[in-house]
């Protein structure tokens, strides 16, 4: 699960983990982003077993949110918990997805995630919003 060499810059890293948390400080929910170059699998499934690796799933309130991309195969997809679908809208996640691929079709990869990232924060605080001595489950650092 680990690149030799990071796909992002320092700065792109940053600008992710700062909208992971300015999404965070709303809701109790809990976003990561994962980059990954393995061969072409269906990519929700694959997204699937990176939120498992990275016990995602293990959240007080099954509340997290794992953005997938994978960089060799141009593959996105969004992996959310159980405690999320069982709340949301059907149409929660297409959402998202429209907002992030409109920025990846003009090649703002990062900017795509970072709006994608800034609405489930936005619109997972009606569903878990943040609580008091609500701490950060999960680390907001990008994986490979």
């Amino acid at each position: 699960m680990f690149f030799r060499k990071s796909p992002l810059t320092k700065n792109q890293e940053k600008q992710l983990i700062s909208a992971i948390q300015k999404a965070e400080l709303k809701t109790s929910g809990e976003i990561r982003v994962h980059f990954d170059k393995t061969l072409s699998i269906d990519p929700l499934e694959r997204a699937k077993e990176v939120f498992v690796k990275l016990k995602m799933h293990e959240t007080k309130e099954r509340n997290g949110i794992l953005f997938y991309v994978n960089i060799k195969h141009h593959e996105f997809a969004i992996w959310g918990d159980d405690g999320i679908n069982q709340k949301v809208p059907t149409n929660f996640w297409s959402e998202i997805k429209s907002t992030a691929f409109e920025h990846f079709a003009k090649n703002e990869i990062i900017e795509g995630l970072e709006k994608g990232i800034l609405m489930c924060g936005e619109q997972l605080k009606a569903f878990f919003p943040i609580q008091e001595g609500d701490r950060n489950e999960l680390s907001n650092e990008i994986s490979y």
